[in-house]
């Protein structure tokens, strides 16, 4: 258990910090403010002025969400990694498991 929980949070610092990379370059590259002219160019009218999706895409926005999915990740790979081991000890000392034996060559 305390291997698989400190596995999964390396997972979600290293996703935590994959996401970000990847927001800061699509943002220097401009994608976010093409997209966002494409779909308010698709969705004003007269009355209404669009939808304005740098409010979606903000970097604190993201991050945010992806430390939501990272916490929820710990949580789901600690719960299944124990019962995989569980379940993996259980059947071994039933059915007796596998015995690897090593040896040196003299």
């Amino acid at each position: 258990m305390k291997t698989a929980f400190l596995l999964s949070v390396a997972l979600g610092i290293a996703l935590f910090v994959a996401v970000a990379v990847l927001w800061s370059v699509l943002d220097a590259a401009g994608v976010f403010e093409s997209i966002s002219e494409i779909v308010t160019d698709f969705t004003e009218s007269s009355t209404s002025e669009g939808i304005d999706v740098d409010q979606y895409v903000a970097l604190s926005r993201v991050l945010g969400f992806t430390t939501l999915i990272g916490v929820v990740n710990v949580v789901l790979i600690t719960a299944l990694a124990t019962l995989g081991a569980f379940l993996y000890n259980l059947s071994a000392s039933l059915l007796g498991g596998l015995e690897l034996t090593l040896a040196e060559d003299d």
